[in-house]
């Protein structure tokens, strides 16, 4: 099982300070408008407008309002794994118990309160970028490469199996739980956690 390549990278990185903090613009922007009318609404010239960028800065970085959303669940990738990373810099090393807590928290604390995240999340809600590139695989390689080490477990094809599976259970049942209330219904949430501790005890007691 190798891991997935990473999403769609950028028409043009930024190499500027100046033009980093207009990507960073651009994504706010998007994110926030993503929230307001949804992904079939956004455009790039309204993205451009929020951002206060010309136009032609959009298209420096991407060609589409695809590229865009999946830059920016990207980005909210990168933005989770820095939040769990975080969250175990003071747990004791080995815990699954405490990485799963913090895995799971994190996520549903960026759910409820970063924009554009109920949408796009990591890029499983609406079709960004190309089929292949997989969302949940890519979260469960870098759930595997940001745990193993806490874990003490080798990064193998089987540890990768063992997040995907609990990737793949945990966004169907996070997404019911937000489609049951708007805030996540507490008691799927509980149960969610009771049905991925009694699996993954399963695998790494």
């Amino acid at each position: 099982m190798k891991p997935v390549p990473p999403a769609t990278p950028l028409r043009k990185a930024p190499v500027q300070r100046r033009s980093a903090e207009r990507l960073t613009r651009i994504l706010d922007a998007c994110a926030d408008l993503l929230d307001e009318v949804g992904y079939d609404e956004l455009s790039t010239r309204a993205v451009a407008v929020r951002a206060g960028v010309p136009i032609g800065s959009v298209y420096r970085f991407f060609g589409n309002k695809r590229q865009m959303a999946d830059a920016l669940a990207q980005r909210n990738l990168e933005h989770y794994s820095e939040r769990v990373t975080e969250r175990l810099k003071e747990a004791p090393k080995g815990d699954w118990r405490t990485a799963m807590d913090a895995v799971l928290d994190e996520y549903l604390a960026m759910k409820r309160t970063a924009p554009g995240f109920s949408l796009v999340d990591f890029g499983n809600q609406i079709p960004v970028g190309a089929r292949h590139s997989e969302p949940n695989r890519r979260v469960a390689d870098r759930l595997t490469d940001l745990l193993s080490g806490y874990l003490g477990r080798t990064p193998d094809e089987a540890l990768r199996r063992t997040f995907l599976v609990a990737v793949e259970t945990a966004d169907t049942l996070v997404h019911l739980s937000f489609r049951v209330d708007p805030e996540g219904d507490a008691e799927i949430i509980r149960e969610m956690r009771e049905l991925l501790r009694a699996y993954l005890g399963r695998v790494l007691d």
